[in-house]
């Protein structure tokens, strides 16, 4: 039987930060293994006029924000007209007024359990759009037929904090998608961004369980004993986060040390990660940890916060150490290049 599956992607690309990069690998992987099933894809204009599909699948433009009235307004109708069997979610924002069947993948719960700190918004209107959130999202996993989390980790935090059977979530680790890079010269990648070595990376958001701002206290550590100076290149789109860390960093006084790179290219990523002396991932939580997958791909070391969910992903490939200890992390660093 040939089914009709709809693919909520307008969160596609990597400017989407982990949900984007999701995306992207997922509909690779359904592009390569399925050619029977029929597939929609709900797109925003960028990526309906950039991608090119099989005859199986089917481009739909939705050019409407997640999180947005139209969503919720609009979306229903579009998802109505295609008569889809089943359609994914692939974050919590579903359209609430819509009562077909589908699975949903809940990448985390960050979101729930933070607090006004991770936001840039005034609390008055905090509150206004953290409650229509927190009411969606109840109603996303209550009415799920499924769903799909990314390690057990994120398995037992969601059948803690929603009263739901957990026969109905379903564990799938994130693939890995090597990165590509068009350049083989070392120095030139490098002198772009500003780096030397040593230096040691981290790529991501900066929200406040991201963790940075001791990763910063750890390298301004490291740089008051070393005979070389050791950078910290922090690469991710700007945005008001990354603006509260530059306040940071200037209050510690780590201007020379820390490199706030801004969005690095896929091409580029994966000489950053390779020449880097290790990728840092300093989160005090987090649903998978997929830059540190792809930073071992690329042939470079993880240092990694002691969290259940890294040890999960990354066993014993990692170095840890204390997230909420600055020392703990310089001590790595100084490990790794000093001896």
């Amino acid at each position: 039987m040939i089914r009709k599956i709809l693919i909520d992607a307008r969160m596609y690309g990597l400017e989407n930060a982990g949900i984007g990069r999701y995306l992207i690998n997922l509909i690779d992987g359904l592009k390569a293994l399925d050619r029977e099933d029929n597939y929609l894809v709900l797109l925003r204009n960028k990526y309906f006029n950039e991608l090119n599909f099989p005859s199986n699948w089917k481009k739909i433009e939705a050019d409407f924000r997640h999180y947005t009235f139209q969503e919720q307004f609009k979306l229903p109708g579009i998802i109505d007209a295609e008569k889809p069997d089943l359609v994914h979610f692939p974050h919590l924002n579903i359209p609430i007024f819509w009562k077909g069947k589908y699975v949903l993948t809940v990448h985390d719960l960050t979101m729930q359990r933070q607090g006004i700190n991770a936001t840039a918004l005034a609390v008055p209107f905090y509150v206004f759009k953290r409650i229509p959130f927190l009411f969606t999202a109840k109603l996303a996993v209550k009415y799920a037929m499924k769903i799909i989390v990314p390690s057990q980790s994120v398995k037992r935090d969601v059948v803690s904090y929603y009263p739901i059977d957990p026969v109905r979530v379903q564990v799938v680790y994130e693939g890995l998608t090597e990165l590509s890079s068009k350049s083989k010269t070392e120095n030139s990648k490098l002198l772009k961004y500003g780096l030397h070595k040593p230096y040691f990376v981290y790529i991501g958001n900066a929200y406040p369980h991201k963790n940075l701002e001791k990763a910063v206290e750890a390298v301004n550590l490291v740089n008051k004993d070393s005979q070389k100076e050791v950078l910290l290149a922090i690469g991710g789109r700007r945005d008001v986060f990354k603006q509260r860390l530059e306040g940071e960093v200037q209050k510690l006084g780590a201007e020379k040390f820390v490199k706030l790179l801004g969005y690095i290219p896929e091409e580029d990523l994966s000489l950053i990660y390779k020449y880097s002396s290790g990728f840092v991932y300093p989160s005090l939580s987090e649903g998978f940890g997929l830059q540190g997958l792809e930073a071992m791909a690329a042939g470079t070391l993880v240092l990694a916060s002691d969290i259940p969910v890294f040890k999960e992903i990354y066993g014993d490939f990692a170095f840890y150490f204390d997230p909420k200890d600055a020392s703990s992390k310089s001590g790595i660093y100084k490990k790794i290049f000093l001896e």
